[in-house]
């Protein structure tokens, strides 16, 4: 069954999202300092991160919802050091486009523009990602198809609901979408669980571990994904 359709996970595997979510809390940390003073001074990062921990624990509902998770959080920032219900409501708006707008500041790997040219030219293209990045506001945009946020799916990978949204778009069988990603179980285990073709973009070169599913392939840099592709769509060509 020939491929067709190719899915990219985001975060680590088309970019290193580090340097981009530190710029990203940075702002935003600017932001709250200076709109609304008196709510993040006293807060270094550790004593942030149990803050973000202990309203995570109070709204589990929103698990799969990384965007109104960090709305969320930021409006109890604000209303905790005094600020009204809707001035709260407005600087986390106010907050969460200050991280935002830094958050979409990525730096893609250097091959990856090159690697994605090469694909697009053979295989439609789409992007499913848990996180809240958005493709089409990147230097990626133009090559791809389709996209897909577990936060407007409502489910987070390695559960199927992605992939199914993914099969349903292109309308293909299982079989001829190949899912790249780093993440063994969030991409590679979760895909093969649907049906999809794998491949493992292993960059830090980790052993894999696990005995009952195994990706279809494995590439340690993106220059080696055209050729795992073709490996996987033409066996023993």
């Amino acid at each position: 069954m020939k491929i067709a359709v190719i899915t990219f996970d985001l975060d680590n595997t088309l970019w290193d999202v580090e340097p981009a979510l530190l710029r990203a809390e940075q702002a935003q940390r600017e932001w709250l300092l200076r709109y609304r003073p008196g709510c993040i001074e006293h807060h270094d990062h550790d004593s942030l991160w149990e803050f973000k921990k202990a309203v995570w624990k109070r709204h589990p509902e929103l698990a799969h919802h990384v965007s109104q998770m960090r709305i969320r959080m930021l409006g109890e920032l604000q209303r905790a050091a005094g600020y009204s219900e809707a001035d709260s409501e407005r600087g986390a708006l106010g907050a969460f486009a200050a991280f935002l707008e830094e958050r979409h500041k990525v730096e893609l790997y250097e091959e990856a523009l090159d690697i994605l040219r090469q694909l697009a030219g053979s295989y439609r293209l789409g992007a499913l990602t848990n996180g809240n990045a958005d493709i089409y506001k990147t230097d990626a945009a133009e090559y791809f198809d389709f996209a897909f946020l577990a936060e407007e799916i409502g489910a987070s990978k390695p559960a199927p609901d992605m992939f199914r949204a993914a099969l349903a778009k292109t309308g293909v069988e299982p079989g001829q979408i190949v899912h790249v990603g780093d993440n063994p179980e969030h991409d590679i285990v979760g895909a093969s669980r649907v049906g999809l073709r794998t491949v493992w973009v292993n960059l830090q070169g980790a052993s894999w571990n696990r005995a009952d599913i195994a990706p279809d392939a494995e590439v340690l840099r993106l220059s080696e994904l055209p050729a795992a592709i073709r490996s996987i769509d033409s066996p023993g060509a």
